[in-house]
């Protein structure tokens, strides 16, 4: 998901002497770490239910949640955000006590939970929901009439988790094998969630339930429920692991349009299994789905609502022209299929791990159809969007994310680190390997930093450090002397040494190998100076007498 509007507040960091204090609640602690109440059981499986009644705004069922006992504890957590109530829970048939403290809800178990056993529990739940505020970045559920006498039902949940309108585990790092998700519905209406349509039953209430089930392991927040007056349509991609079932999902009035518009969607697919290796969820198929929200990477039903226009909402965020040539949403959210879907943080506050990579992809997405030198003008126009003012990674353990540079100064990040491999075929072998190794995992993002650097063949935690953990862009100082040139790093972590590409006079490009410390490169006569672009940094000549 693409946030364009500042993050929330920065906590307890401390940066070159300066802290700004923020404290974190019980409930902050509940939401975002791994409680004991958590830890002991591993999920495997949900069987959601749900009936929204468009009328008063409310939603009913349960939620099946298997799991297996990894060790004996009798009490579990499943949480489900106020308003929303548990009215009961059962295992085996036995209905069973428990207490709710704030959004958390700590249940009692009657049967004696043994390690390497598999068990399940039902929770029961009605109620109404949050309203979403501003989806996606304020999200919840929406209620929007169709002006056909129906409700358009949507939801949208990053950072506030699925937990607004369903119970569950709702904490990234475990996720379930496989989800069957059951929607009833008006007959006049149909429901799009994620995975394959198993079936459609028909009730005697003048409704039918909507049976989606997703194969493969999925993050609580990529679950959807999207409810109207839908028209479908479908195609099939040829990708590298065979066919892949392309669906699209649009209201009626907007059929050709979008007939038009998602013809970029192969495209995508073509662009970033190039990139990033095959689709990752080939058994679930790709689905597009029209909503009244921008837009979200819900998990192959990736949610559209960037009006048919090209760039975001018809604007170019780069400012440099190339964001025009394709619609950021189906390309920015369709992105997080293998960044975010695929590769999930366990921690939100390794979110850049999302994002940025994400953002990324449309810098990648733009080189593959209009060449390099077009990638690289989209992801250095985007610069100009980088706030510097937080640190990317945010705080552990409390569901705290980072800033809002993840997007921008992460998609810079990668691109820069792409200038240090200097191989653009072993650049594309990384991701795609990312991809391939962290295949349908929870990880945390120092996982990513080290695969980076063990497969760049250069330890490139000091620039993992300087980027993600600093707010301070490095300077590379220069003189022109007797000595020759005269170069080093300043406004940079402790140990940087990140090599970059310059060019000295009329000469080639060639690579330089700054520390904190001055170096000497004897040079020729001419005294000019350049940076590669691509590199993000800043450049500062010093006259000969201040050293």
């Amino acid at each position: 998901m693409l946030r364009i509007i500042a993050c929330l507040c920065f906590v307890a960091v401390s940066l070159n002497g300066l802290a700004q204090a923020q404290k974190f609640t019980h409930a902050d602690t509940l939401r975002g770490s791994i409680t004991p109440q958590r830890a002991w059981w591993d999920l495997t499986y949900y069987h959601l239910k749900v009936t929204p009644n468009a009328k008063d705004s409310t939603l009913s069922g349960s939620t099946q949640v298997v799991y297996k006992v990894v060790k004996p504890y009798q009490t579990i957590q499943i949480d489900l955000q106020e308003p929303l109530l548990i009215g009961k829970v059962v295992q085996d048939g036995e209905s069973l006590t428990f207490k709710r403290d704030g959004n958390a809800f700590f249940i009692d178990l009657k049967k004696k939970q043994e390690a390497g056993k598999t068990e399940t529990i039902e929770v029961f739940y009605s109620g109404k929901p949050r309203l979403a505020k501003r989806p996606p970045w304020d999200g919840g559920v929406q209620w929007v009439p169709d002006g056909k006498g129906s409700t358009i039902i949507s939801t949208s949940c990053q950072g506030l988790g699925s937990s607004v309108w369903w119970p569950c585990k709702d904490h990234m790092y475990d996720e379930p094998d496989s989800m069957q998700i059951s929607i009833t519905v008006p007959k006049n209406l149909m429901d799009v969630s994620n995975g394959n349509l198993r079936s459609v039953v028909e009730n005697n209430d003048d409704t039918h339930t909507f049976n989606w089930f997703v194969k493969n392991p999925i993050n609580n927040y990529g679950v959807n429920m999207n409810v109207a007056n839908y028209v479908t349509w479908k195609e099939t991609f040829k990708g590298e692991k065979g066919d892949l079932a392309v669906s699209y999902y649009v209201l009626p009035q907007n059929l050709e349009k979008a007939k038009e518009q998602f013809k970029q969607a192969p495209q995508m697919l073509k662009a970033f299994e190039h990139w990033f290796g095959p689709y990752p969820f080939y058994e679930d198929g790709y689905k597009l789905v029209e909503v009244p929200y921008l837009g979200m990477e819900h998990q192959s039903s990736v949610t559209y609502g960037n009006g048919y226009k090209m760039g975001y909402l018809g604007r170019d965020l780069s400012n440099t022209g190339w964001g025009l040539k394709w619609d950021f949403i189906i390309i920015h959210e369709s992105g997080h299929e293998w960044f975010a879907n695929n590769i999930t943080y366990k921690d939100v506050a390794d979110m850049w791990v999302h994002e940025g990579f994400t953002n990324y992809s449309e810098n990648l997405y733009t080189e593959y159809y209009f060449g390099k030198e077009a990638g690289s003008d989209y992801v250095i126009g985007t610069r100009a969007l980088i706030a510097n003012d937080a640190p990317i990674i945010g705080v552990y353990g409390v569901n705290q994310e980072g800033s809002k540079d993840m997007y921008y100064k992460g998609g810079n990040l990668l691109h820069t680190i792409r200038q240090i491999v200097n191989d653009d075929e072993k650049w594309r072998q990384i991701l795609r390997g990312l991809n391939k190794t962290f295949y349908h995992q929870t990880v945390d993002g120092s996982q990513i930093e080290a695969y980076v650097s063990e497969h760049a063949g250069r330890n490139l935690s000091k620039v993992f450090d300087q980027y993600l953990r600093d707010v301070r862009i490095p300077v590379l100082e220069y003189s022109f002397g007797n000595k020759g040139l005269q170069y080093r790093w300043t406004n940079v972590v402790d140990g940087f040494d990140m090599p970059v590409k310059v060019k000295i006079g009329s000469g080639k490009e060639e690579f330089l190998y700054p520390t904190a410390e001055w170096k000497t490169l004897k040079t020729k006569a001419e005294k000019t100076f350049s940076v590669d672009r691509n590199f993000y940094i800043k450049s500062k000549e010093i006259k000969q007498a201040s050293l």
